[in-house]
């Protein structure tokens, strides 16, 4: 294998707070790694230096002097210009190529991408299509690999599929981040985990994300009993230095240093395999109806756009209704209507007396970055109410993993984890019959997801989410509602049940669409005794018209053809080779439709 990048004895620190330290792996050529860890332990700020936005405090990193390196970050911002302008800039720094050239490889990527329009306006991106135009600039300068700061983050189940199926056939090696589980399970041939809990504080496992939880497993349960065995030997010592020999020879003063280094080897080992999570619970009003909620017959639309319609479902305590769509299905819509902030334009929604419904918004509206983190997490002063009972503000942020020497830090210093985990902690001290969550997995670590998995699923009242993540979906939902296209939501099983149902109907419209193409039915035209009959095929036309479906579809088997070679790299790495094709591209497509234009004509002539 070919070593891209080295990176030895790795360590960074931001004031008296260590990130990490003494950090050892390589990256080689083919790599597909996936990097986790909790809130805070570093993982963006690792990526940072490796792609050289940040250094070290000591170590060094190494890679060949022709590496290209590639950075997504979390969140991109883009100046008000078209998409082609963009990637094109992206391209600024290579003299080799010419404006001509840059363009044509910036239109070849968009398409590659999905991005029908090259001349739309970055601004007017919805922030999963923001996602992929990073991702867009940053492959235009074939890297040799590729750094992605949570990716999945903003994108829709649509945008993460996509996003599997691209990575996947991807000619460069890439690192991510990542608290989709299913997604690092698709995309990852290596794990790595960033964790104070290991000797080295990296834990790497070569294989999928289910292989790595199963090693890291093993791992864990063998440092516990080493810790075991370690308290034991430790024990000993310290009872043969209580007796006191009288005599100190050179073997017994070995022995007493042999104890001090035990003592201290135990003492950093404890420290590792000492966990911290978070407490989190949600509290349940205590209703005791059956029916906290009824939607019958429920429809929106936006402007002229049917979102959904036909809607019916019961919120009842345990139901745990998860709601999965493309963008633009309608999914916080509906969250909207049923906390009553707009009303639907068909159907009821009928709701218990005195009902408590908790809205947990995925823009989670910001606090002030100069608000105090005490402040943020009691708002009325130094103590919260929760579950009847007063906590002070120390105790309470300790449940949340902040320590009570950083509550006067302001809320903007906070990483994104660590905001999640404020809101998440505001959301608690509100009495809830209905939780209704909007992506509630942004920007949390899995440790924390996994507890906020326990927490819903026990959670007495009733429940329903939006979200991307599948996981979670699987965990937590008992009834999963589909949304899309403007007609009635379906009700599945679970996730995988949609998901199938999705693909059933996706070959459906494919065949469909196929079957016009090849077998185009013919027009169904009511006429009457006054109107005027339409001309009829000529001889020559008739016989060109049996001719032409086998025209087009030959055109398009040579267009999927030239599809396939801009797939390869070596032709996308050879450019002349790629605009001869793409040129050729051009004019096969300029000739189907001209060929599917005739088709037509000659159609309604039948």
């Amino acid at each position: 294998m070919t070593l891209l990048l080295s990176c030895q004895g790795i360590c960074k620190s931001f004031g008296s707070k260590s990130l990490f330290k003494e950090l050892s792996f390589g990256l080689f050529k083919g790599d597909k790694v996936g990097l986790i860890g909790p809130n805070g332990s570093g993982k963006s700020t690792l990526l940072k230096i490796l792609t050289g936005l940040e250094s070290p405090d000591e170590g060094t990193i190494a890679g060949n002097r022709t590496l290209r390196v590639g950075y997504v970050a979390q969140d991109a911002v883009f100046p008000n210009k078209t998409l082609t302008e963009i990637v094109v800039d992206a391209l600024s720094g290579d003299h080799t190529l010419s404006h001509y050239e840059k363009v044509t490889k910036a239109s070849i990527i968009l398409s590659k991408l999905g991005f029908p329009d090259p001349d739309q306006k970055a601004e007017s991106l919805s922030g999963g299509w923001k996602k992929r135009l990073d991702i867009a600039r940053e492959v235009v300068k074939s890297p040799d690999i590729l750094f992605l700061d949570e990716p999945t983050n903003h994108l829709d189940l649509e945008g993460i599929l996509w996003l599997e199926k691209y990575l996947n056939n991807a000619p460069f090696a890439y690192l991510i981040i990542s608290h989709d589980r299913y997604f690092l399970e698709n995309v990852t041939t290596r794990m790595m985990e960033l964790n104070k809990t290991y000797p080295k504080g990296l834990f790497t496992v070569d294989g999928s994300y289910s292989a790595f939880i199963e090693k890291r497993e093993e791992f864990l349960s063998g440092q516990q009993q080493q810790e075991r065995s370690l308290a034991s030997k430790v024990r000993r010592e310290v009872e043969w230095l209580k007796q006191n020999p009288k005599a100190r020879t050179v073997k017994s003063s070995a022995r007493v240093q042999e104890a001090h280094s035990l003592i201290q080897d135990l003492s950093e080992l404890k420290g590792r395999n000492k966990t911290s999570q978070n407490q989190i619970d949600f509290v349940g009003s205590e209703r005791q109806t059956q029916k906290f909620l009824v939607a019958t017959n429920v429809g929106k639309s936006m402007g002229e756009r049917q979102l959904f319609a036909h809607l019916n479902f019961t919120l009842s305590p345990g139901v745990r209704l998860g709601i999965v769509g493309l963008n633009g299905s309608g999914k916080t819509t509906l969250l909207r209507l049923l906390t009553g902030e707009i009303l639907p334009d068909q159907g009821t929604i009928k709701y218990a007396d005195g009902i408590k419904i908790v809205y947990f918004d995925q823009h989670r509206v910001s606090l002030p970055s100069d608000t105090t983190l005490r402040r943020a997490l009691a708002p009325e002063g130094d103590t919260v109410i929760y579950r009847g009972r007063s906590i002070h503000v120390n105790a309470w942020c300790k449940r949340f993993l902040f320590t009570p020497d950083r509550l006067d830090l302001p809320f903007g210093q906070l990483s994104g984890g660590e905001k999640a985990r404020v809101h998440i902690a505001r959301l608690m001290l509100k009495p809830a019959d209905i939780l209704l969550l909007d992506e509630p997995t942004n920007d949390l670590d899995i440790p924390t997801l996994e507890i906020l998995e326990e927490s819903l699923v026990e959670f007495p009242g009733a429940l329903v989410m939006i979200s991307h993540d599948r996981y979670m979906l699987d965990q937590i939902s008992n009834v999963i509602l589909g949304l899309g296209g403007g007609t009635e939501g379906g009700l599945f099983a679970d996730y995988r049940q949609w998901e199938k149902f999705q693909a059933d109907e996706q070959e459906k419209k494919q065949l469909e669409i196929n079957i016009k193409k090849t077998n185009p039915a013919k027009a169904n035209v009511d006429t009457t005794a006054n109107e005027i009959k339409p001309k009829k095929m000529t001889f020559a036309e008739k016989h060109e018209w049996e001719k032409i479906e086998g025209k087009i579809l030959l055109v398009e088997k040579e267009i999927e053809v030239f599809h396939q070679l801009l797939q390869d790299p070596k032709i996308t790495d050879d450019m002349e080779k790629m605009q001869e094709i793409c040129e050729k591209l051009g004019e096969k497509q300029k000739e189907h439709d001209a060929l599917f234009a005739r088709w037509e004509e000659l159609e309604s002539l039948k």
